[in-house]
C-alpha cells in the first residue's frame, strides 16, 4: 500500500524491500546479496539480474543517495521489478535501489508525521553525492568566490555508503552505470568536477542522446554536468569516481523537473519533500526506466 502522509503514491522502504526480496527470491538466477552497511549498520543490498542472452555489457543502477529524494528508489525498484519480468537480452545489471538507508528512514520518519523538513546526508551528515574521491577537491576561482557551490566532504570515502560503491565496482566488471537523483529533468555524464571535457566525450555523449531517444518526446537532456553552468561544479561525485577510476560511463539521472506545482504554489514550494518528487511519481518512473533500458540496451 502507499506510503501515509504527505508521501501519496509514494513507497516506504521497507514495503519495497520485501517486494523485491519476494520477486527476486522467486526468479531464476536472480541475486539478492548485501553488499555493505550504513553508518547505523543498516544493510545495503543489491539485486542482480543476468542478461536473457549473451552478456554483453555490466551495467549498475545505484538510487538514494539523497535521503528525501524518493522519485530515484521508486525508479529503481520497478526496475528491479521489470527486469525479472523482463531481463535485458545483454546486459547484466545490478541494482542498489537504496544507499542512504538511514538517511532514507529519517525522512520517512518526518514526513509521516507531517513536518516540512529536508534531508539530504546520511547519518553522519555527509553529502554522498560529495564524497567520492575522483575531482573531489574543489578547485578553481570559483571555490573561491562561491565555496558552497562548490563544497565537498571534508574526506574523500569518508563514508560506509560511498565505500561500498567502490568496492561494489572494483569488484565487478561494470561497464556502463547511472545514479538517480531529483530533479533537474537532465541526463548528465562526466565530468561533474571539472569544466574541460573527459577522454571519451564523444562516447559519453553517443550513449546519452541514445537514453535520450528511449525516453521518447519531452525526455531528458544530456551534457556534460561540469558544464551545465559556468561557475557549477559537484566535486566528489559518483559519476567522476565511477569514470575516472573504473572506466565506467557514468550518468547522474535527475529524475522529474521537480515535483512544484504552479496551480498549488505556496505549498508545494515550502515542503522540500515536493521539491523533488511530484504528487505522481508513475511517469516520471516510467521514463526513468526507458532511460535506463537505454543504457542497458545500447549496442555494441
Amino acid at each position: 500500500m502507499p506510503f501515509p502522509g504527505a508521501a501519496g503514491a509514494y513507497h516506504s522502504a521497507e514495503e519495497w524491500s520485501v517486494r523485491l526480496d519476494e520477486a527476486a527470491s522467486l526468479a531464476d538466477g536472480v541475486e539478492i546479496e548485501v553488499v555493505g552497511h550504513t553508518v547505523l549498520d543498516r544493510p545495503i543490498v543489491a539485486y542482480t539480474i543476468p542478461a536473457a542472452g549473451e552478456e554483453r555489457h555490466r551495467v549498475l543502477v545505484v538510487a538514494g543517495l539523497h535521503a528525501l529524494e524518493w522519485i530515484g528508489v521508486e525508479t529503481a525498484s520497478q526496475f528491479v521489478l521489470d527486469l525479472i519480468v523482463a531481463p535485458d537480452p545483454h546486459a547484466r545489471v545490478t541494482v542498489v535501489p537504496l544507499l542512504n538507508v538511514d538517511g532514507r528512514l529519517a525522512s520517512e520518519m518526518t514526513v509521516s508525521a507531517g513536518l516540512e523538513q529536508y534531508h539530504r546526508a546520511n547519518a553522519a551528515g555527509v553529502d554522498l553525492n560529495r564524497d567520492f574521491a575522483v575531482n573531489h577537491r574543489p578547485v578553481g576561482l570559483w571555490a573561491k568566490v562561491l565555496p558552497g557551490y562548490a563544497a565537498s566532504s571534508r574526506h574523500a570515502m569518508s563514508q560506509p555508503e560511498t565505500r561500498t560503491v567502490d568496492a561494489l565496482v572494483g569488484r565487478e566488471r561494470f561497464d556502463r552505470a547511472a545514479s538517480l537523483h531529483a530533479f533537474g529533468g537532465y541526463v548528465y555524464w562526466p565530468w561533474s568536477g571539472r569544466f574541460d571535457r573527459p577522454d571519451d566525450w564523444g562516447e559519453l555523449a553517443e550513449l546519452g542522446r541514445t537514453m535520450e531517444a528511449a525516453q521518447g518526446s519531452h525526455a531528458y537532456r544530456s551534457r556534460q554536468l561540469g558544464r551545465w553552468g559556468f561557475f557549477f561544479r559537484a566535486h566528489g561525485s559518483e559519476i567522476d569516481h565511477l569514470y575516472g577510476r573504473y572506466g565506467v560511463d557514468a550518468y547522474l539521472i535527475e529524475l522529474t523537473r521537480s515535483g512544484i506545482e504552479p496551480l498549488h504554489l505556496r505549498d508545494t514550494t515550502r515542503d522540500p519533500f515536493r521539491w523533488y518528487n511530484p504528487r505522481d511519481p508513475r511517469p516520471h518512473v516510467e521514463r526513468g526506466i526507458a532511460a535506463l533500458r537505454g543504457l542497458c540496451s545500447a549496442g555494441p
